[in-house]
């Protein structure tokens, strides 16, 4: 098994409110994460480093995450703790009002791999060549997508893009969609919007395709975005399932 992340600024924005970790608990099971925090001058990095760096240290000091069922409860407690948490520092900074992140998690187990996410940071599998994508994105052009009132083209420029029905920070509870995904698959990529939102599906999959290093194909598609006006930070974090 093989696996690395890379973060980067990207070319407009002053700083990176992102935060990235994929991380190891002491069975050996893998947990990898990415968060996309957003406040801009309203510390939107606080809020991603909260989520992330809290569920990895837990992650990291529990024995195994158990059973599925056990995952799936492991999960949404941790989550909960992480919304709440960064809830509470907004209350004690109210200059901070408005920040929060958004959270795309998958745990990997020689069991089960199961995808969680909040907001339009996204999770997928790569199999035979080509990326799946597994999550759902909790963004108002998606609701009108789904709903018909958009079509996908119309989606992918329109002004209100950004904005998200489903975020870590924003109230006391928080739900976050779990996905129970098929083990048969080559790969999984976890990213920010800031990837998907200069590069498609098939031009990703290309480049983590290439036979080339991993940590050198996660910096063509960083050098991709940026080269396309790198707009917003961008993250990705990937591992290779050497077996099926």
């Amino acid at each position: 098994m093989q696996y690395a992340y890379l973060t980067d600024t990207g070319k407009v924005r002053e700083r990176n409110e992102d935060s990235v970790a994929i991380v190891k608990n002491k069975a050996g099971e893998t947990l990898m994460l990415v968060a996309d925090g957003m406040g801009g001058h309203k510390d939107g990095e606080v809020a991603s480093s909260i989520a992330v760096s809290l569920i990895s240290e837990r992650f990291e000091n529990i024995d195994s995450i158990g059973s599925k069922e056990d995952a799936i409860t492991w999960l949404q407690t941790i989550v909960s703790e992480a919304n709440v948490e960064i809830f509470n520092y907004v209350q004690d900074n109210p200059e901070s009002e408005g920040m929060g992140t958004t959270l795309v998690l998958a745990v990997l187990t020689p069991s089960f791999l199961l995808f969680g996410n909040i907001g339009d940071s996204s999770g997928y599998v790569m199999k035979n060549g080509l990326l799946h994508k597994i999550t759902v994105d909790h963004s108002l052009v998606n609701l009108l997508v789904s709903t018909g009132e958009l079509t996908e083209e119309e989606a992918k420029d329109h002004p209100r893009k950004n904005v998200l029905m489903r975020a870590l920070g924003a109230n006391t509870e928080v739900e976050m969609d779990i996905f129970n995904v098929e083990l048969t698959i080559d790969g999984i990529m976890l990213c920010s919007d800031g990837l998907t939102n200069m590069l498609d599906d098939e031009q990703i999959a290309r480049v983590l395709n290439e036979d080339i290093d991993l940590e050198q194909r996660l910096a063509k598609l960083i050098f991709k975005c940026n080269n396309r006006g790198g707009n917003d930070n961008i993250s990705v974090a990937y591992l290779i399932k050497e077996d099926n």
